[in-house]
């Protein structure tokens, strides 16, 4: 079954479920979108997720945002997970569709607890995002985590953004730079690209892999509205 803006889509085997801007979940008239973007349909005994477009991509992870794929075009992946989430962007708009399986071949484990973020860092792999770092991703996903349930959201530009901090362009767009150089050195994808598409790209991107691998949630909002001092050595 697949869940999106709080509508259930129900997918039955021996059927070939489409995604994109027509056919069984006609998302969005959006032009970046393409008309036929994903497949869903069971093969030999597996749910396979399947991007049939040719120039959009997908993060793709468990409910949990422990296990987290780039579908590229052409690619496809097993749905082995109770539930997964599937996030891309089209132009500035992003979307979010949850996809739910009855009888998972996955079982998830659940994350010990550990003590990340007592330091005021958030941790993705050995890569740390300060506090700013970190309020700069919140400003770009705010309105992604603002929505109710599963949808779609257009983001901020850069200068919106800044606007929502109180921040100059300049230092954000730094702190921007800084964080996707971390990322990028770690192999998270899509934060490098041509001059003409990186400036948008690299923003839509990021607020993928943060909703994904959770960097930001929803209880993580109020921090925009908290007046904070931010130290000179926090520039990065």
């Amino acid at each position: 079954m697949v869940e999106f803006a709080g509508e259930e889509f129900p997918v039955a085997p021996g059927t070939v479920f489409s995604v994109g801007r027509e056919g069984d979940l006609a998302i969005d008239d959006n032009l970046f979108l393409h008309r036929n973007f994903l497949t869903i349909q069971h093969v030999e005994g597996l749910w396979l997720l399947s991007n049939v477009g040719s120039r959009l991509s997908a993060t793709v992870t468990d409910s949990g945002g422990r296990v987290q794929a780039w579908l590229a075009p052409g690619a496809r992946l097993p749905l082995v997970f109770a539930s997964t989430s599937v996030i891309f962007s089209a132009g500035p708009t992003t979307y979010e569709l949850t996809i739910h399986a009855a009888e998972p071949a996955f079982r998830e484990t659940p994350p010990e607890e550990d003590d990340d973020g007592a330091d005021g860092l958030s941790t993705i792999g050995d890569v740390p995002l300060t506090h700013s770092q970190r309020l700069m991703i919140l400003a770009l996903a705010e309105p992604v985590l603002k929505r109710e349930g599963t949808g779609m959201s257009d983001l901020p530009t850069s200068a919106q953004a800044a606007e929502r901090l109180g921040w100059t362009l300049t230092r954000f767009n730094r702190k921007l730079d800084n964080v996707c150089d971390k990322l990028d050195r770690i192999g998270v994808p899509g934060l490098r690209g041509g001059v003409r598409s990186y400036a948008t790209n690299r923003r839509v991107r990021l607020v993928e892999h943060a909703i994904a691998a959770r960097l930001v949630t929803r209880n993580d909002l109020p921090l925009l509205d908290v007046e904070h001092d931010v130290p000179a050595d926090d520039e990065a």
